[in-house]
């Protein structure tokens, strides 16, 4: 005989809610094959696993745009901050800037090569080191960095540390959104172990495979083991 297996994704919860609903409204109250009390409970979970699905959903579809929009600034913003350096560092080697000026950027005087700026931490950390020193040796007197000039390194450093917050809310939006599921499943698998108990034993004087195809208008999945022969 085939197993009945519960629904163990959340679409297929969901799947499952939906059909005990609808038979439901198909069929009349008397020859339901589970109670109206029942009935009544998988309406209202319906509605509650449905509107947080969608929540879900909305949640990762605006976090999917915003993290390309993202990338994007990151991109852009990373370029001026290492062009930036690299200026910096011409100037030292052409003797424009004194090499120790470097340390106002956190920057050591001997090396000339660009800090690691492919992670977005490490690029939050730099732009802001990189901004700070300019301020600070112009500060001393200093004549700016042009090409690119520190308020446009500015300008896009600050553009992408707002998209890389607000990436930060939205994934927290997300992460509330699946916990707000995932709380509605031990909920929703309990309500379904009980609606399909009750169809299976409405159904039990019927032949096995008339009971099988009753169950199944109901939702309930069933599966043959390796090697068992399916009926025709």
């Amino acid at each position: 005989m085939p197993y009945r297996r519960l629904p163990n994704t959340n679409q297929a919860r969901l799947r499952s809610l939906q059909t005990a609903v609808n038979m439901g409204d198909f069929v009349d109250m008397y020859d339901l094959a589970f109670s109206y009390k029942h009935w009544e409970e998988a309406k209202v979970l319906l509605a509650r696993y449905e509107r947080a699905m969608q929540e879900g959903r909305q949640c990762s579809d605006t976090q999917f745009k915003a993290s390309k929009k993202l990338q994007e600034e990151a991109k852009i913003a990373r370029l001026y901050v290492s062009h930036f350096i690299q200026v910096l560092n011409m100037c030292v080697q052409r003797n424009e800037i004194k090499a120790e000026y470097k340390e106002l950027y956190g920057l050591d005087p001997d090396n000339y090569t660009v800090p690691d700026l492919n992670t977005d931490d490490g690029l939050i950390e730099w732009g802001k080191r990189i901004i700070d020193g300019e301020q600070k040796r112009l500060s001393k007197g200093g004549t700016p960095i042009y090409n690119p000039a520190i308020a446009k390194v500015r300008v896009h450093y600050d553009i992408f540390l707002e998209n890389y917050n607000n990436q930060k809310i939205l994934q927290n939006n997300t992460y509330r959104s699946i916990e707000n599921i995932t709380s509605l499943n031990d909920e929703v698998d309990k309500l379904i172990v009980n609606i399909w108990n009750e169809v299976e034993k409405k159904y039990e004087a019927l032949s096995p495979q008339e009971k099988l195809n009753s169950c199944r208008e109901y939702g309930l999945i069933y599966y043959y083991r390796k090697g068992e022969e399916i009926p025709k």
